[in-house]
């Protein structure tokens, strides 16, 4: 048994227990109140927009950050409880890295640079080495520098290094980030093949594509749990920290929250215009024409969904927004209004592309950073367009530009 193991005894049957995780930074909880395990072997993928903890979650389960309180038990370890130097050993033993940026040291070798990693395991076998290339694919690459070898081929010798501990456990954060479609194939196919070999896989990933290829799909919002496949259900509804609040967390998917996002907006600019939202004339594809990564679906199938949710009432085909759904659409109009207006007059797009990146960073800003921007941008009333910009909190008692 590893020494580390020995520690503390086995507390669960998931090889990943985590339960009411809080991470804070001074007033800032970057994860709150999460709580979910997973499973020996098995593929998940972690989503979220930016700003979500997708990236302090997985530091604190890799060792690399450490937690305000709650439980964290990887293989009957409890984070919570190790010195920094039991991090040290816990991170060689029972973890493997695999970074969007691969770390490779620029005068090393392939082999070297995972003979490197041994080093801090207190082993030094260039055989075992020499068979983690090999593995991945580079056996012909073992004397090649990190300049000689493609993207690909680096982020390959970054999963070596990454199995040379022979971890239970892969944290990946955005793996094939920098990688084009090719090499991204390659390497994904490599983590299909740690998966079938009984890896447990925890990888980080924006890519709707890739999180369908794992067991299980688990989403961030906020700092808590989101969406989790594993409990998504009329008889499992996620037990959610913020549960009667605004910020409840309901079991919906982030295709469905994009499209919740779009109709509230369009339902908004209605009522600022004055004019009924009827159902017939709104589209769930959203404002700029569609949305690659969303299958397109009839907006009165998504305003049931919607109204189910209480975020729209339906009334003789006409959409009207809740209290709930006007706050939400409030956010939504002012965070797209906001990228506009920092698009146009930061980076001098004209007002068509900034409109179009706008519908694309109304999804992904964190209310921090809408805040930052607004700041920034010292508080502007309305968009490029002339359409009035939402205050924020950031606003009272500021000068608005």
């Amino acid at each position: 048994m590893s020494s580390v193991a020995q520690m503390y005894p086995q507390t669960a049957m998931q090889q990943v227990m985590i339960e009411n995780l809080i991470k804070q930074y001074g007033p800032l909880r970057a994860l709150n109140g999460v709580s979910f395990g997973i499973h020996g072997g098995e593929w998940v993928a972690l989503m979220g927009p930016s700003g979500s903890g997708k990236t302090t979650l997985i530091n604190i389960l890799g060792g690399l950050d450490t937690l305000t309180s709650g439980r964290v038990i990887v293989d009957g370890v409890d984070l919570s409880k190790l010195s920094e130097n039991e991090l040290v050993r816990y991170r060689a033993e029972k973890v493997g890295f695999v970074f969007q940026q691969f770390h490779l040291v620029p005068y090393l070798t392939a082999l070297e640079n995972v003979m490197l990693a041994q080093y801090f395991h207190s082993v030094t076998d260039e055989e075992g080495a020499e068979e983690a290339l090999k593995r991945v694919g580079l056996g012909d690459r073992l004397t090649h520098l990190p300049a000689q070898l493609s993207g690909g081929e680096q982020q390959r010798v970054a999963i070596a290094r990454a199995l040379i501990n022979q971890p239970k456990l892969i944290l990946a954060d955005e793996p094939t980030g920098n990688l084009d479609e090719a090499n991204e194939t390659i390497v994904l196919q490599i983590f299909q093949e740690l998966h079938h070999s009984g890896h447990t896989i925890l990888m980080v990933t924006h890519d709707p594509d890739i999180a369908r290829q794992a067991d299980r799909r688990i989403e961030l919002a906020h700092g808590h749990l989101h969406f989790d496949t594993a409990l998504h259900g009329p008889s499992q509804p996620l037990n959610c920290p913020m549960v009667n609040t605004a910020d409840c967390c309901t079991s919906v998917s982030t295709d469905d929250e994009i499209r919740f996002d779009h109709l509230l907006e369009q339902i908004w600019v209605c009522a600022e215009e004055g004019k009924p939202a009827q159902a017939e004339c709104l589209r769930a594809s959203g404002a700029s024409g569609k949305l690659s990564t969303v299958p397109e679906e009839p907006a009165t199938r998504v305003l049931s969904r919607m109204a189910e949710l209480h975020l729209v009432a339906l009334q003789n085909g006409e959409a009207l927004l809740t209290p709930m759904g006007s706050q939400r659409a409030r956010d939504v109009v002012r965070r797209h209004r906001l990228a506009e207006r920092l698009f146009k007059d930061t980076f001098s797009v004209d007002e068509t592309e900034a409109h179009t990146q706008a519908c694309k960073f109304e999804h992904i800003i964190s209310p921090e950073l809408d805040q930052r921007i607004c700041t920034f941008l010292g508080h502007p009333k309305t968009c490029p367009h002339g359409n009035p910009i939402p205050p924020g909190d950031c606003c009272n008692g500021e000068p608005r530009a």
